[in-house]
């Protein structure tokens, strides 16, 4: 029997569908949970959810002293501050030692999370690993760009996603020419900065060759890991993650563990692969180094990512844990449009025994959750006034 938890509750930052699954993950358990957050407000309707607040967000002037006000009015002391939304890794990180003195702090400092959470220092950091990596070109101007030679299409990728646009929203646009590339390096450096664009080799492949690693981490060595692979997304190319089924991938694992330890990482971990079947390799192509999406996966499985991370926070030591096999997530908003965009496209060959098949059990969803189904009930007309307000805001 596992150790009583301590009294302290922990506070998450942003973040939709993964913070509403660790703030089930600690509730039942009897953990307090505080949600912070300036965008989504999916989470604050689950009844684990103790408390939220609405604050500037991680970009604004004075963010940290913000959360530091927060914990002295509150009473948080020693609470753990986890971070669910990319902006919010960097400010933690950046703000470690500052933090840590109302909060437990399980991160890395932000000169040394960078060469995981920046794209451009990531492809640097897989090379001096010794790691297969999609060829990265370094672009820093239009004139970089207009030397390039690469092979089409390529991918433009934002180096990081702390700021909310367009660009950082789809998280990748392709270029089949020349012409749409030069049109959408303009584009996203507008949004993101010259020098904060990426461009990179695209990996042929459909979303059966997408995977995952996920991990929670402690002084540079894996405490609990699970691969999977990402079945279906939405858009289906480049999409958000509608359909995962744990896989056992010991090639995927091997890299993570290459990568994060050439890092000395720490704390909560996922990592994006695409299989490379041209030279029948896993290339990672993007770490997270906060919550994921589909967190609950772990809780389901048997390997609670954050209530490990959670006793870690607070002294504890923990076992290897391995996650049991044949355990599937999703999200049926996003999924059952890409099931359809799939059939249109005529890439759909399971028919309709095959869509039926994905609902067997095990599965953990996104939202759906007996013991608190009002975030379920709320996501539907959450989502459609969110969709509306960005289209009023374009027009």
């Amino acid at each position: 029997m596992s150790a009583p938890l301590p009294p302290a509750g922990v506070v998450l930052l942003g973040g939709v569908h993964g913070a509403l699954a660790a703030a089930r993950s600690l509730g039942r358990k009897g953990i307090p949970v505080i949600y912070v957050t300036d965008d989504h407000p999916l989470p604050k309707f689950s009844r684990y959810v103790r408390e939220s607040f609405e604050w500037p967000g991680a970009q604004a002037p004075g963010a940290a002293q913000w959360l530091l006000d927060l914990a002295a009015s509150r009473g948080l002391k020693d609470w753990l501050l986890i971070p669910c939304a990319d902006g919010d890794v960097k400010l933690i990180a950046e703000n470690r030692d500052t933090l840590q003195k109302a909060f437990r702090v399980v991160s890395l400092a932000w000169d040394n999370l960078k060469q995981l959470g920046d794209k451009k220092l990531l492809a640097g950091l897989a090379i001096q690993a010794g790691i297969p990596f999609p060829r990265s070109y370094r672009v820093d101007s239009a004139a970089d760009l207009a030397a390039l030679e690469p092979s089409f299409p390529v991918l433009l990728k934002p180096a990081q996603r702390e700021a909310r646009n367009s660009f950082t929203q789809d998280k990748v646009w392709r270029a089949n020419t020349r012409a749409e590339l030069d049109a959408l390096y303009r584009d996203a450096a507008m949004q993101s900065g010259a020098s904060g664009v990426v461009v990179q080799d695209y990996i042929p492949g459909e979303g059966h060759d997408q995977y995952s690693y996920a991990g929670v981490w402690a002084a540079g060595e894996p405490v609990a890991e699970m691969t999977v692979r990402r079945t279906r997304q939405y858009p289906s190319d480049f999409g958000i993650s509608c359909f995962i089924e744990i896989v056992d991938e010991p090639q995927i694992r091997d890299v993570a563990e290459k990568l994060l330890r050439a890092a000395r990482y720490e704390g909560l971990v996922e990592i994006d692969f695409k299989f490379d079947a041209r030279d029948g390799r896993f290339k990672p192509l993007d770490v997270n180094t906060r919550v994921w999406a589909w967190l609950g996966l772990g809780e389901a499985a048997g390997t609670d990512f954050v209530t490990m991370l959670y006793r870690m926070a607070h002294g504890e030591q923990l076992p290897a844990a391995a996650g049991a096999k044949d355990h599937r997530w999703m999200h049926v908003l996003r999924d059952a449009p890409a099931v359809l965009s799939l059939f249109r496209q005529e890439k759909w060959r399971g028919g309709l025994s095959g869509y039926l098949a994905s609902f067997r059990k095990p599965l953990a969803w996104a939202t759906l959750s007996w013991d608190d189904p009002v975030p379920c009930l709320v996501e539907v007309p959450i989502t459609a006034l969110r969709i509306l307000r960005r289209r009023m805001s374009k027009s």
